[in-house]
Protein backbone atom coordinates (compact mmCIF):
# COMPACT_ATOMS: atom_id res chain seq x y z
CA UNK A 1 0.00 0.00 0.00
CA UNK A 2 1.61 3.77 -1.16
CA UNK A 3 2.37 5.20 2.07
CA UNK A 4 -0.92 8.16 2.96
CA UNK A 5 -0.38 12.03 2.41
CA UNK A 6 -0.94 13.66 5.20
CA UNK A 7 -4.83 13.99 5.81
CA UNK A 8 -7.47 15.03 8.27
CA UNK A 9 -10.45 13.40 7.84
CA UNK A 10 -14.22 15.07 8.69
CA UNK A 11 -15.76 13.36 11.36
CA UNK A 12 -18.03 16.13 11.42
CA UNK A 13 -18.17 18.77 15.00
CA UNK A 14 -16.51 17.78 17.42
CA UNK A 15 -15.45 14.47 16.24
CA UNK A 16 -12.83 15.86 13.39
CA UNK A 17 -9.64 14.49 14.11
CA UNK A 18 -11.03 12.21 16.52
CA UNK A 19 -8.71 9.05 15.19
CA UNK A 20 -5.76 10.47 14.40
CA UNK A 21 -3.26 13.29 14.25
CA UNK A 22 -3.50 15.34 11.05
CA UNK A 23 0.72 15.24 10.93
CA UNK A 24 0.57 11.36 11.31
CA UNK A 25 1.58 9.66 8.18
CA UNK A 26 0.92 5.22 7.43
CA UNK A 27 3.94 3.22 7.56
CA UNK A 28 5.36 1.92 4.75
CA UNK A 29 4.39 -1.71 3.67
CA UNK A 30 8.02 -2.85 3.20
CA UNK A 31 9.61 -1.23 6.41
CA UNK A 32 11.63 -3.72 8.46
CA UNK A 33 12.98 -1.82 10.91
CA UNK A 34 10.25 -1.99 13.83
CA UNK A 35 10.50 -3.51 16.95
CA UNK A 36 8.12 -6.73 17.20
CA UNK A 37 5.72 -6.50 19.99
CA UNK A 38 4.43 -10.66 21.24
CA UNK A 39 1.82 -11.74 19.14
CA UNK A 40 -0.66 -12.56 21.41
CA UNK A 41 -2.82 -15.30 19.70
CA UNK A 42 -4.90 -15.83 22.51
CA UNK A 43 -6.42 -12.28 22.21
CA UNK A 44 -8.45 -12.79 19.35
CA UNK A 45 -11.49 -12.53 19.78
CA UNK A 46 -14.12 -14.03 17.26
CA UNK A 47 -17.46 -12.76 18.58
CA UNK A 48 -16.58 -9.19 19.05
CA UNK A 49 -12.92 -8.66 18.08
CA UNK A 50 -12.23 -6.89 21.70
CA UNK A 51 -8.50 -6.67 21.83
CA UNK A 52 -6.86 -7.57 25.29
CA UNK A 53 -3.99 -6.57 27.10
CA UNK A 54 -1.94 -9.10 25.65
CA UNK A 55 -1.72 -7.29 21.81
CA UNK A 56 -1.62 -3.14 21.36
CA UNK A 57 -4.86 -1.79 22.24
CA UNK A 58 -6.86 -0.95 18.16
CA UNK A 59 -5.93 2.35 16.95
CA UNK A 60 -9.13 2.39 14.26
CA UNK A 61 -12.95 2.31 14.84
CA UNK A 62 -15.50 0.27 12.81
CA UNK A 63 -18.53 2.30 12.06
CA UNK A 64 -21.66 0.46 10.79
CA UNK A 65 -23.80 2.32 7.55
CA UNK A 66 -25.85 4.07 10.09
CA UNK A 67 -22.83 5.13 11.89
CA UNK A 68 -21.80 6.44 8.20
CA UNK A 69 -24.78 8.55 7.77
CA UNK A 70 -24.80 10.45 11.35
CA UNK A 71 -21.06 11.26 10.62
CA UNK A 72 -21.63 12.82 7.13
CA UNK A 73 -24.84 14.28 8.85
CA UNK A 74 -22.99 16.28 11.29
CA UNK A 75 -20.38 17.39 8.64
CA UNK A 76 -22.51 18.90 6.61
CA UNK A 77 -24.19 20.53 9.69
CA UNK A 78 -20.74 21.59 10.75
CA UNK A 79 -20.30 22.95 7.20
CA UNK A 80 -23.68 24.54 6.71
CA UNK A 81 -23.21 26.53 9.97
CA UNK A 82 -19.22 27.64 9.80
CA UNK A 83 -19.88 28.71 6.07
CA UNK A 84 -23.36 30.21 5.87
CA UNK A 85 -24.49 28.01 3.20
CA UNK A 86 -26.82 25.70 2.74
CA UNK A 87 -26.98 21.92 3.32
CA UNK A 88 -26.90 21.22 -0.18
CA UNK A 89 -23.85 23.20 -0.72
CA UNK A 90 -22.18 21.84 1.54
CA UNK A 91 -22.60 18.62 0.48
CA UNK A 92 -20.94 19.37 -2.33
CA UNK A 93 -17.98 20.78 -0.97
CA UNK A 94 -17.63 18.39 1.24
CA UNK A 95 -17.45 15.03 -1.61
CA UNK A 96 -14.83 17.63 -3.47
CA UNK A 97 -12.55 17.41 -0.59
CA UNK A 98 -12.95 13.76 -0.05
CA UNK A 99 -15.51 14.96 2.98
CA UNK A 100 -12.29 16.48 4.94
CA UNK A 101 -14.18 19.03 7.26
CA UNK A 102 -10.80 20.75 7.71
CA UNK A 103 -9.96 20.81 3.84
CA UNK A 104 -13.25 22.93 3.12
CA UNK A 105 -12.58 25.44 5.76
CA UNK A 106 -9.08 25.91 4.60
CA UNK A 107 -9.43 26.21 1.46
CA UNK A 108 -12.70 28.01 1.29
CA UNK A 109 -11.42 30.85 3.47
CA UNK A 110 -7.96 31.12 1.65
CA UNK A 111 -9.58 31.75 -1.67
CA UNK A 112 -14.14 31.67 -1.67
CA UNK A 113 -14.34 32.47 -5.27
CA UNK A 114 -11.76 29.62 -6.19
CA UNK A 115 -13.37 27.08 -4.13
CA UNK A 116 -16.77 27.80 -5.78
CA UNK A 117 -15.26 27.49 -9.15
CA UNK A 118 -13.24 24.24 -8.90
CA UNK A 119 -16.14 23.13 -7.63
CA UNK A 120 -18.79 24.17 -9.70
CA UNK A 121 -20.87 26.17 -6.53
CA UNK A 122 -22.40 28.81 -8.19
CA UNK A 123 -24.57 32.10 -6.41
CA UNK A 124 -28.31 31.31 -7.11
CA UNK A 125 -29.63 33.41 -9.99
CA UNK A 126 -32.81 33.79 -11.34
CA UNK A 127 -34.10 30.92 -13.79
CA UNK A 128 -33.77 31.60 -17.07
CA UNK A 129 -37.64 31.82 -18.07
CA UNK A 130 -37.79 34.65 -15.60
CA UNK A 131 -34.80 36.64 -17.14
CA UNK A 132 -36.58 35.61 -20.78
CA UNK A 133 -40.08 36.73 -19.84
CA UNK A 134 -41.89 39.23 -21.11
CA UNK A 135 -45.64 38.28 -20.31
CA UNK A 136 -48.07 35.89 -20.12
CA UNK A 137 -47.96 32.89 -23.04
CA UNK A 138 -44.64 33.23 -23.91
CA UNK A 139 -42.64 29.61 -24.27
CA UNK A 140 -39.29 28.72 -24.32
CA UNK A 141 -38.01 25.01 -26.45
CA UNK A 142 -35.97 22.48 -24.42
CA UNK A 143 -33.05 22.47 -26.07
CA UNK A 144 -32.50 18.56 -25.37
CA UNK A 145 -35.84 17.12 -26.56
CA UNK A 146 -36.95 20.66 -28.72
CA UNK A 147 -40.35 20.26 -26.61
CA UNK A 148 -42.19 23.86 -26.48
CA UNK A 149 -43.17 24.42 -22.69
CA UNK A 150 -45.23 27.42 -21.97
CA UNK A 151 -43.57 29.71 -19.33
CA UNK A 152 -46.61 28.76 -16.59
CA UNK A 153 -45.79 25.27 -16.63
CA UNK A 154 -41.97 25.99 -16.48
CA UNK A 155 -42.73 27.68 -13.13
CA UNK A 156 -44.50 24.37 -11.94
CA UNK A 157 -41.10 21.96 -13.19
CA UNK A 158 -39.02 20.67 -10.62
CA UNK A 159 -35.91 20.66 -11.72
CA UNK A 160 -34.25 24.42 -10.19
CA UNK A 161 -30.22 24.38 -11.17
CA UNK A 162 -28.78 26.98 -9.18
CA UNK A 163 -27.33 28.63 -12.10
CA UNK A 164 -30.85 28.95 -13.72
CA UNK A 165 -30.18 27.11 -17.45
CA UNK A 166 -33.73 25.84 -18.51
CA UNK A 167 -34.06 22.11 -19.85
CA UNK A 168 -37.18 20.35 -19.10
CA UNK A 169 -38.24 17.61 -15.75
CA UNK A 170 -38.46 14.80 -18.78
CA UNK A 171 -34.84 15.98 -20.32
CA UNK A 172 -33.28 16.48 -16.81
CA UNK A 173 -34.51 13.09 -15.80
CA UNK A 174 -33.03 11.57 -18.32
CA UNK A 175 -29.58 12.97 -17.35
CA UNK A 176 -29.30 12.31 -14.10
CA UNK A 177 -30.80 8.59 -14.45
CA UNK A 178 -28.13 8.13 -17.10
CA UNK A 179 -25.25 9.70 -15.00
CA UNK A 180 -26.39 7.39 -11.95
CA UNK A 181 -26.23 4.42 -14.24
CA UNK A 182 -22.10 5.20 -15.16
CA UNK A 183 -21.40 4.60 -11.43
CA UNK A 184 -20.29 7.01 -8.48
CA UNK A 185 -19.52 9.90 -10.95
CA UNK A 186 -22.80 10.80 -10.64
CA UNK A 187 -22.31 12.80 -6.60
CA UNK A 188 -20.22 14.88 -8.64
CA UNK A 189 -22.79 15.79 -11.75
CA UNK A 190 -22.56 19.05 -13.18
CA UNK A 191 -25.20 21.47 -15.39
CA UNK A 192 -26.28 19.99 -18.93
CA UNK A 193 -25.42 22.78 -20.55
CA UNK A 194 -21.17 22.52 -22.65
CA UNK A 195 -20.93 25.45 -21.35
CA UNK A 196 -21.35 25.71 -17.61
CA UNK A 197 -19.96 23.76 -14.77
CA UNK A 198 -22.32 24.44 -12.01
CA UNK A 199 -22.63 21.34 -9.67
CA UNK A 200 -25.74 19.59 -9.57
CA UNK A 201 -26.96 19.24 -5.83
CA UNK A 202 -28.35 16.22 -3.93
CA UNK A 203 -32.41 17.64 -3.58
CA UNK A 204 -32.63 18.91 -7.21
CA UNK A 205 -31.52 15.01 -7.80
CA UNK A 206 -33.75 13.06 -5.46
CA UNK A 207 -36.77 14.99 -6.56
CA UNK A 208 -36.39 13.85 -10.23
CA UNK A 209 -35.55 10.66 -10.13
CA UNK A 210 -37.63 7.18 -9.43
CA UNK A 211 -37.51 5.29 -6.67
CA UNK A 212 -34.50 2.42 -7.61
CA UNK A 213 -32.44 5.33 -9.13
CA UNK A 214 -32.58 6.85 -5.75
CA UNK A 215 -31.47 3.84 -3.84
CA UNK A 216 -28.19 3.90 -5.97
CA UNK A 217 -27.39 7.40 -5.69
CA UNK A 218 -27.69 7.38 -1.53
CA UNK A 219 -25.87 4.12 -1.85
CA UNK A 220 -23.01 5.99 -3.73
CA UNK A 221 -23.38 9.06 -1.27
CA UNK A 222 -22.90 6.82 1.56
CA UNK A 223 -20.00 4.68 0.42
CA UNK A 224 -18.09 7.85 -1.06
CA UNK A 225 -17.50 9.01 2.51
CA UNK A 226 -15.38 5.86 3.04
CA UNK A 227 -14.10 5.05 -0.58
CA UNK A 228 -13.07 8.83 -1.25
CA UNK A 229 -11.22 8.56 1.70
CA UNK A 230 -7.62 7.31 2.07
CA UNK A 231 -7.36 6.23 5.61
CA UNK A 232 -10.81 4.30 5.86
CA UNK A 233 -11.86 0.88 3.75
CA UNK A 234 -14.61 -1.26 3.77
CA UNK A 235 -13.99 -5.13 5.35
CA UNK A 236 -13.76 -6.95 2.37
CA UNK A 237 -15.57 -9.78 3.71
CA UNK A 238 -18.55 -10.98 1.39
CA UNK A 239 -21.69 -9.56 2.55
CA UNK A 240 -19.71 -7.04 5.67
CA UNK A 241 -21.17 -3.70 5.79
CA UNK A 242 -18.59 -2.44 8.41
CA UNK A 243 -16.40 0.02 7.31
CA UNK A 244 -12.67 0.68 9.04
CA UNK A 245 -11.33 4.34 9.85
CA UNK A 246 -8.55 6.06 11.00
CA UNK A 247 -6.19 3.03 10.96
CA UNK A 248 -2.62 4.19 11.91
CA UNK A 249 -0.35 1.38 12.65
CA UNK A 250 2.03 1.82 15.28
CA UNK A 251 5.69 0.88 16.02
CA UNK A 252 5.49 -2.81 17.08
CA UNK A 253 1.63 -3.03 15.81
CA UNK A 254 0.50 -5.54 12.99
CA UNK A 255 -1.64 -4.09 10.18
CA UNK A 256 -4.56 -7.08 11.34
CA UNK A 257 -8.04 -5.44 11.00
CA UNK A 258 -10.65 -7.46 13.30
CA UNK A 259 -13.86 -6.42 11.79
CA UNK A 260 -17.14 -6.84 13.93
CA UNK A 261 -18.41 -9.25 11.47
CA UNK A 262 -15.78 -11.38 12.63
CA UNK A 263 -12.88 -11.23 9.90
CA UNK A 264 -9.81 -10.85 10.26
CA UNK A 265 -8.19 -8.73 7.31
CA UNK A 266 -4.83 -7.39 6.17
CA UNK A 267 -4.82 -3.42 5.95
CA UNK A 268 -2.56 -3.30 3.38
CA UNK A 269 -3.93 -5.87 0.74
CA UNK A 270 -7.79 -6.78 2.19
CA UNK A 271 -6.55 -10.40 2.11
CA UNK A 272 -7.24 -12.68 4.54
CA UNK A 273 -5.41 -11.29 7.50
CA UNK A 274 -1.58 -13.14 7.03
CA UNK A 275 1.17 -12.23 9.74
CA UNK A 276 4.31 -12.61 9.60
CA UNK A 277 4.42 -13.38 5.80
CA UNK A 278 4.38 -10.07 3.73
CA UNK A 279 1.94 -8.77 1.57
CA UNK A 280 3.82 -9.53 -1.47
CA UNK A 281 4.20 -13.35 -0.73
CA UNK A 282 1.03 -13.43 -0.12
CA UNK A 283 -0.33 -12.22 -3.16
CA UNK A 284 2.41 -14.49 -5.09
CA UNK A 285 1.40 -17.15 -3.37
CA UNK A 286 -2.82 -16.25 -3.97
CA UNK A 287 -1.83 -15.83 -7.84
CA UNK A 288 0.45 -19.14 -8.03
CA UNK A 289 -2.74 -20.97 -6.44
CA UNK A 290 -4.74 -19.54 -8.68
CA UNK A 291 -2.70 -19.14 -12.27
CA UNK A 292 -2.05 -22.14 -14.79
CA UNK A 293 1.32 -22.43 -14.11
CA UNK A 294 1.04 -25.56 -11.82
CA UNK A 295 -1.22 -27.08 -14.81
CA UNK A 296 1.61 -26.53 -17.35
CA UNK A 297 4.06 -28.31 -14.58
CA UNK A 298 1.78 -31.08 -14.80
CA UNK A 299 1.62 -31.29 -18.27
CA UNK A 300 5.57 -31.16 -18.57
CA UNK A 301 5.65 -33.76 -16.24
CA UNK A 302 2.67 -36.35 -16.89
CA UNK A 303 2.73 -36.04 -20.27
CA UNK A 304 4.35 -35.75 -23.99
CA UNK A 305 3.48 -34.00 -27.51
CA UNK A 306 2.07 -35.70 -30.36
CA UNK A 307 4.98 -35.37 -32.59
CA UNK A 308 2.48 -34.54 -35.69
CA UNK A 309 0.02 -31.96 -33.51
CA UNK A 310 1.93 -31.11 -30.73
CA UNK A 311 -1.15 -31.91 -28.54
CA UNK A 312 0.08 -33.14 -24.91
CA UNK A 313 -1.04 -36.79 -24.21
CA UNK A 314 -1.20 -38.93 -21.46
CA UNK A 315 0.11 -42.62 -21.29
CA UNK A 316 -2.70 -44.73 -19.60
CA UNK A 317 -1.98 -47.88 -21.10
CA UNK A 318 0.82 -50.45 -21.08
CA UNK A 319 2.31 -50.68 -24.42
CA UNK A 320 4.65 -47.92 -26.64
CA UNK A 321 1.90 -47.71 -29.40
CA UNK A 322 0.36 -44.10 -28.64
CA UNK A 323 -2.31 -43.64 -31.34
CA UNK A 324 -3.60 -39.85 -30.85
CA UNK A 325 -7.11 -38.51 -31.17
CA UNK A 326 -9.02 -37.55 -33.82
CA UNK A 327 -8.38 -35.68 -35.93
CA UNK A 328 -4.74 -36.48 -35.87
CA UNK A 329 -4.88 -40.04 -35.53
CA UNK A 330 -0.83 -40.21 -35.38
CA UNK A 331 0.65 -43.13 -34.28
CA UNK A 332 4.19 -42.77 -32.54
CA UNK A 333 6.82 -44.64 -29.97
CA UNK A 334 6.03 -43.42 -26.66
CA UNK A 335 9.72 -43.85 -26.13
CA UNK A 336 11.51 -42.00 -29.26
CA UNK A 337 8.04 -40.07 -30.38
CA UNK A 338 8.99 -41.76 -33.82
CA UNK A 339 6.63 -42.57 -36.37
CA UNK A 340 5.40 -45.96 -35.67
CA UNK A 341 5.72 -47.23 -39.04
CA UNK A 342 9.12 -46.87 -38.75
CA UNK A 343 9.15 -50.09 -36.10
CA UNK A 344 9.99 -53.27 -36.21
CA UNK A 345 12.69 -55.74 -35.73
CA UNK A 346 15.64 -53.35 -37.01
CA UNK A 347 14.31 -51.30 -34.16
CA UNK A 348 14.36 -54.62 -31.43
CA UNK A 349 10.57 -55.34 -31.80
CA UNK A 350 7.96 -53.05 -31.85
CA UNK A 351 7.41 -52.92 -27.52
CA UNK A 352 10.82 -52.96 -26.88
CA UNK A 353 12.37 -49.75 -29.06
CA UNK A 354 15.90 -49.16 -28.73
CA UNK A 355 16.36 -46.14 -30.51
CA UNK A 356 15.48 -43.98 -27.56
CA UNK A 357 18.39 -45.27 -25.59
CA UNK A 358 20.71 -45.09 -28.34
CA UNK A 359 19.87 -41.78 -29.30
CA UNK A 360 19.60 -40.88 -25.31
CA UNK A 361 23.20 -42.16 -25.21
CA UNK A 362 24.10 -38.99 -27.85
CA UNK A 363 22.51 -36.57 -26.05
CA UNK A 364 19.73 -36.05 -28.04
CA UNK A 365 16.78 -36.49 -25.66
CA UNK A 366 18.98 -34.77 -22.38
CA UNK A 367 17.16 -31.42 -22.55
CA UNK A 368 13.37 -32.57 -23.00
CA UNK A 369 14.72 -35.30 -19.78
CA UNK A 370 15.85 -32.73 -18.21
CA UNK A 371 12.95 -30.35 -18.44
CA UNK A 372 10.76 -32.85 -17.36
CA UNK A 373 12.58 -33.72 -14.68
CA UNK A 374 12.70 -29.70 -13.62
CA UNK A 375 8.77 -29.75 -14.46
CA UNK A 376 8.03 -33.01 -11.71
CA UNK A 377 10.33 -31.73 -9.03
CA UNK A 378 8.77 -28.13 -8.96
CA UNK A 379 5.13 -29.69 -9.19
CA UNK A 380 6.30 -32.06 -6.39
CA UNK A 381 7.65 -29.37 -4.25
CA UNK A 382 4.57 -26.85 -5.09
CA UNK A 383 2.35 -30.00 -4.09
CA UNK A 384 4.10 -30.11 -0.71
CA UNK A 385 3.71 -26.97 0.54
CA UNK A 386 0.07 -26.61 -0.96
CA UNK A 387 -1.39 -29.68 0.71
CA UNK A 388 -0.22 -28.33 4.22
CA UNK A 389 -1.40 -24.59 3.30
CA UNK A 390 -5.02 -25.60 2.33
CA UNK A 391 -5.02 -28.59 5.15
CA UNK A 392 -4.57 -25.84 7.78
CA UNK A 393 -6.78 -23.41 5.86
CA UNK A 394 -9.70 -26.58 6.42
CA UNK A 395 -8.54 -27.10 10.21
CA UNK A 396 -8.73 -23.47 10.80
CA UNK A 397 -12.56 -23.34 9.71
CA UNK A 398 -13.11 -26.00 11.28
CA UNK A 399 -11.39 -24.93 14.26
CA UNK A 400 -13.49 -21.41 14.51
CA UNK A 401 -16.68 -23.56 13.57
CA UNK A 402 -16.07 -25.33 16.70
CA UNK A 403 -15.28 -22.74 18.83
CA UNK A 404 -18.54 -20.77 18.16
CA UNK A 405 -20.64 -24.27 18.81
CA UNK A 406 -18.31 -24.31 22.07
CA UNK A 407 -18.87 -20.40 22.90
CA UNK A 408 -22.92 -20.71 21.96
CA UNK A 409 -23.80 -24.41 23.47
CA UNK A 410 -20.87 -26.86 24.91
CA UNK A 411 -19.52 -23.65 28.06
CA UNK A 412 -23.08 -24.06 28.99
CA UNK A 413 -23.29 -27.83 29.12
CA UNK A 414 -19.74 -27.97 30.65
CA UNK A 415 -21.12 -26.00 33.49
CA UNK A 416 -23.47 -28.01 34.28
CA UNK A 417 -21.78 -30.78 34.25
CA UNK A 418 -19.02 -29.83 36.45
CA UNK A 419 -21.02 -27.20 38.64
CA UNK A 420 -18.26 -24.29 38.03
CA UNK A 421 -19.57 -20.99 36.38
CA UNK A 422 -18.78 -20.12 33.06
CA UNK A 423 -16.40 -17.57 34.19
CA UNK A 424 -13.95 -20.42 35.60
CA UNK A 425 -14.01 -21.95 31.74
CA UNK A 426 -12.68 -19.32 30.09
CA UNK A 427 -9.68 -21.35 29.65
CA UNK A 428 -11.49 -24.00 27.25
CA UNK A 429 -12.34 -20.76 24.84
CA UNK A 430 -8.82 -19.24 25.04
CA UNK A 431 -7.63 -23.08 24.40
CA UNK A 432 -9.91 -22.56 21.01
CA UNK A 433 -9.02 -19.09 20.16
CA UNK A 434 -5.27 -19.87 20.31
CA UNK A 435 -5.74 -23.03 17.93
CA UNK A 436 -7.56 -21.00 15.42
CA UNK A 437 -5.02 -18.27 15.38
CA UNK A 438 -1.89 -20.67 14.86
CA UNK A 439 -3.87 -22.40 12.43
CA UNK A 440 -4.09 -19.63 10.62
CA UNK A 441 -0.56 -18.39 11.34
CA UNK A 442 0.59 -22.40 10.63
CA UNK A 443 -1.00 -21.88 7.33
CA UNK A 444 0.57 -19.17 5.99
CA UNK A 445 3.97 -20.69 6.96
CA UNK A 446 3.92 -22.65 4.07
CA UNK A 447 3.66 -20.19 1.76
CA UNK A 448 6.69 -18.63 3.54
CA UNK A 449 8.76 -22.06 3.21
CA UNK A 450 7.74 -22.28 -0.72
CA UNK A 451 9.69 -18.68 -1.40
CA UNK A 452 12.38 -19.58 0.65
CA UNK A 453 15.60 -19.74 -1.34
CA UNK A 454 17.16 -23.14 -1.76
CA UNK A 455 20.67 -22.15 -1.43
CA UNK A 456 19.98 -20.15 2.00
CA UNK A 457 20.33 -23.71 3.81
CA UNK A 458 20.75 -22.65 7.63
CA UNK A 459 17.86 -20.39 7.25
CA UNK A 460 15.77 -22.68 5.86
CA UNK A 461 16.77 -25.73 8.47
CA UNK A 462 16.22 -23.36 11.06
CA UNK A 463 12.65 -22.20 9.52
CA UNK A 464 11.73 -25.98 9.61
CA UNK A 465 12.91 -26.07 13.18
CA UNK A 466 10.53 -23.33 14.33
CA UNK A 467 8.33 -24.54 12.61
CA UNK A 468 8.37 -28.34 13.44
CA UNK A 469 8.24 -27.21 16.97
CA UNK A 470 5.65 -25.08 16.56
CA UNK A 471 3.07 -27.30 14.54
CA UNK A 472 4.12 -30.15 17.42
CA UNK A 473 2.95 -28.35 20.03
CA UNK A 474 -0.54 -27.02 17.55
CA UNK A 475 -1.62 -30.73 17.30
CA UNK A 476 -1.19 -31.39 20.87
CA UNK A 477 -3.45 -28.87 22.04
CA UNK A 478 -5.47 -28.87 19.35
CA UNK A 479 -6.08 -32.96 20.13
CA UNK A 480 -6.52 -31.97 23.60
CA UNK A 481 -9.31 -29.21 23.30
CA UNK A 482 -10.78 -31.21 21.07
CA UNK A 483 -10.70 -35.47 21.75
CA UNK A 484 -10.44 -34.78 26.01
CA UNK A 485 -12.82 -32.02 26.43
CA UNK A 486 -15.62 -34.65 25.36
CA UNK A 487 -14.78 -37.07 28.09
CA UNK A 488 -15.99 -34.10 30.69
CA UNK A 489 -19.04 -32.91 28.12
CA UNK A 490 -20.16 -36.99 27.84
CA UNK A 491 -19.03 -38.14 31.10
CA UNK A 492 -19.30 -37.84 34.63
CA UNK A 493 -15.50 -38.39 35.40
CA UNK A 494 -14.44 -36.70 39.31
CA UNK A 495 -13.25 -33.20 39.85
CA UNK A 496 -9.80 -34.08 40.77
CA UNK A 497 -9.57 -35.40 36.63
CA UNK A 498 -11.40 -32.16 35.53
CA UNK A 499 -9.17 -29.50 37.60
CA UNK A 500 -6.12 -31.98 35.83
CA UNK A 501 -7.59 -31.24 32.83
CA UNK A 502 -7.83 -27.61 33.32
CA UNK A 503 -4.30 -27.69 34.12
CA UNK A 504 -3.36 -29.78 31.38
CA UNK A 505 -5.14 -27.56 28.59
CA UNK A 506 -4.14 -24.06 30.12
CA UNK A 507 -0.59 -25.48 29.74
CA UNK A 508 -0.93 -26.40 26.60
CA UNK A 509 -2.23 -23.02 25.31
CA UNK A 510 0.79 -21.46 27.32
CA UNK A 511 3.47 -23.42 25.58
CA UNK A 512 1.80 -23.32 22.35
CA UNK A 513 1.66 -19.19 22.46
CA UNK A 514 5.00 -19.32 23.06
CA UNK A 515 6.63 -21.74 19.97
CA UNK A 516 4.53 -19.44 17.95
CA UNK A 517 5.67 -16.13 19.13
CA UNK A 518 9.11 -17.81 18.50
CA UNK A 519 8.17 -18.75 15.28
CA UNK A 520 6.50 -15.43 14.45
CA UNK A 521 9.15 -12.90 15.59
CA UNK A 522 12.09 -15.08 13.71
CA UNK A 523 9.81 -14.85 10.74
CA UNK A 524 9.25 -11.35 10.79
CA UNK A 525 12.81 -10.36 11.49
CA UNK A 526 13.78 -12.28 8.14
CA UNK A 527 15.27 -15.40 10.55
CA UNK A 528 18.35 -12.91 10.79
CA UNK A 529 19.15 -14.74 13.82
CA UNK A 530 20.95 -17.25 11.82
CA UNK A 531 24.51 -17.16 10.87
CA UNK A 532 25.13 -18.22 6.83
CA UNK A 533 28.09 -20.41 5.46
CA UNK A 534 30.15 -22.53 7.90
CA UNK A 535 31.04 -21.30 11.18
CA UNK A 536 34.68 -20.00 11.42
CA UNK A 537 36.61 -21.46 14.59
CA UNK A 538 38.99 -19.22 16.08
Amino acid sequence: MDSEDDMQDAWGGESDGEFYDSNEEEDDEGSSDKEEADYGFDDFAADDGAPSSRMPQANYTILSEKDIRQRQEEAIATITNFLSVSKTDAGILLRHFKWSVSKVNDEWFADEESVRRSVGLVRPTRPEYQRRSRGRGQEMRCTICFETHSFSSISRMKAEPACGHFFCDVCWTGYIHTAINDGPGCLTLRCADPSCGAAIGEDMVLSLVCTDDRTKYNRYLLRSYVEDNRKAKWCPAPGCEYAVLGFVPGVGASYDIVCKCSFNFCWNCLEEAHRPVDCGTVKKWIRKNSAESENMNWILANSKPCPKCKRPIEKNQGCMHITCTPPCKFEFCWLCLGAWTDHGERTGGFYACNRYEAAKQEGVYDEADRRRDMAKNSLERYTHYYERWATNESSRAKAHTDLQQMQAVQIEKLSDKQCQPVSQLKFVTEAWLQIVECRRVLKWTYAYGYYLPDQEDAKKQFFEYLQGEAEAGLERLHQCAEKDLHVFLDGEPGQATFNDFRTKLAGLTSVTRTYFENLVRALENGLTDVVQGPLRRS
